[in-house]
């Protein structure tokens, strides 16, 4: 009884005595909107340029088999609470579980939740218990007002709010028309002038934080709406990019590349501000997307072309073909990470317990792992038996799927016909050659496995539309 007391004791004391021995990292978690597995120069880009991304990639953990959910706001979902957004039943952006999908596809999309339950016990809510200053810069896209980061365990929220993107990335950052009739704003960016940009801002702010957070550890979950739509940046850059496109390149936009641009040289503002001050010693730094990159059109932004390409992976957000879920993960933490290249999967409700770990917490039982192992020894199997994907929606990428990955196997299956694709992604990572028919056995065991899966988890799947008109709806991307 003494024996466990004791433990229980240490358990609870480990937080106050990480933090007394100076030892309890800040957190700086940078995620970006729609930036895919190839945006980055670290990971092939041929027409963009991120050098100080790529040189923090060069000091960190740079995972190749990362993966989030197909669109924004599920990623988001297991961010938060470690776990996954099937189980949250969160597999839709917010507006999109609001319209509740197409009205002439041959399924009803799968009922979705918009709002994060305050139920939930979120990363933040973890760390401002344990003592951290807690802050939201940027996009949330999780709830409305009753459900924004202030009622989730942030002390400050800098920008959130329950839409997914902007009306506009330069100041007064308001407006209608492009999402509808609404007048969209990003609140607590006052006093800007005309010419400031969103990105710029956004990194302004987290910076403020930094530095009024003193003594006490922080997390700053800086959450960029770059390179999301709309797609608007700084012309001299959008001209460096138009003079820079040679025929051949996998990427193409001038415009989007030049969002990288900025966004890369705000990464490295906010790195330089760590290192002048003297935090970068004791500061764990993520940076991850939350999907794929969107390989639709931006014609509001006056180029009627795709705004990215996630080649050599096929397809795009939405999707889930490894263009549409497999995202760039950095990790950098000092005295922890040992720079290198990791090849396990991993997906991001690990980040939960592994920010729960680094702070000196105790795991959650949910849907997630502890990433600490790979980043002392890139090289470690985590053993774990599958990832899974599910997305019962309509997307102009997809149609109503669910997904699943184990080893080198990818399957897919496809709601609206059940047919099943099998691909080896050891020696196919486009996803060009389905293997279904071939290996017939494997598939459906697969499938079988997936199917135990779903249910396990609770998850909603898509039902029959009973005013589908065959020959109406659109076909099966």
């Amino acid at each position: 009884m003494k024996l466990l007391l004791i433990l229980g004791l240490s358990v609870l004391l480990l937080p106050q005595f990480l933090q007394a021995e100076g030892r309890r990292p800040n957190i700086l978690f940078i995620l970006v909107d729609d930036m895919g597995w190839s945006d980055l120069g670290c990971y092939g880009a041929d027409l963009h340029e991120t050098p100080r991304i790529d040189q923090l990639a060069a000091e960190s953990v740079r995972f190749t088999n990362a993966y989030a959910m197909s669109v924004c706001s599920p990623t988001r979902s297991t961010l938060m609470t470690g776990k996954h957004a099937a189980r949250l039943h969160f597999t839709i952006w917010s507006e999109g579980a609001q319209e509740g999908g197409p009205k002439n596809r041959k399924l009803r999309d799968a009922p979705a939740i918009w709002n994060l339950p305050r139920s939930e016990t979120t990363i933040a809510k973890h760390l401002h218990d344990a003592g951290y200053l807690t802050a939201l810069v940027g996009k949330w896209h999780l709830g409305d007002w009753q459900h924004y980061p202030e009622a989730h365990g942030f002390d400050i929220n800098i920008g959130g709010t329950n839409w997914g993107a902007p009306q506009t990335f330069w100041w007064p950052y308001s407006g209608s028309g492009r999402f509808g009739s609404e007048f969209r704003y990003v609140p607590h960016l006052e006093f800007g002038k005309p010419g400031e940009y969103l990105t710029d801002r956004l990194t302004d702010e987290a910076i403020k934080v930094m530095d009024r957070a003193g003594e006490q550890p922080f997390f700053i979950y800086l959450a960029h709406h770059s390179v999301h739509t709309p797609i608007e940046a700084k012309e001299a850059d959008v001209k460096h990019f138009d003079e820079k496109l040679r025929e051949g390149m996998n990427h193409k936009h001038g415009v989007y590349a030049a969002m990288n641009k900025n966004l890369d040289d705000n990464v490295g503002r906010v790195l330089d501000h760590l290192k002048k001050s003297g935090l970068d010693k004791n500061t764990l730094v993520i940076f991850a997307s939350d999907n794929g990159g969107y390989i639709g059109s931006d014609k509001a932004g006056g180029r009627d072309m795709p705004v990215t390409s996630n080649a050599p992976l096929r397809s795009g957000k939405g999707s889930l073909y490894e263009g549409g879920i497999r995202i760039p993960l950095i990790i950098r933490w000092p005295g922890i990470t040992k720079a290198g290249v990791c090849d396990e999967p991993v997906v991001t409700m690990d980040l939960f317990n592994t920010l729960l770990g680094a702070a000196g917490l105790p795991p959650e039982k949910n849907d997630g792992l502890d990433l600490s192992p790979l980043l002392k020894q890139p090289a470690t199997k985590l053993g774990r038996e599958a990832l899974y994907f599910h997305y019962p929606h309509y997307y102009h990428t997809t149609t109503p799927v669910s997904a699943m990955r184990t080893g080198d196997w990818k399957l897919l299956e496809f709601f609206e016909d059940q047919h099943l694709e099998l691909y080896d992604l050891r020696n196919d990572p486009g996803e060009q050659r389905d293997m279904a028919k071939q290996m017939p056995e494997k598939a459906g065991a697969l499938r079988d496995q997936l199917h135990a899966w779903r249910a396990a988890v609770n998850a909603a799947e898509p039902v029959p539309n009973p005013d589908f008109k065959p020959g109406k709806g659109k076909a099966r991307p």
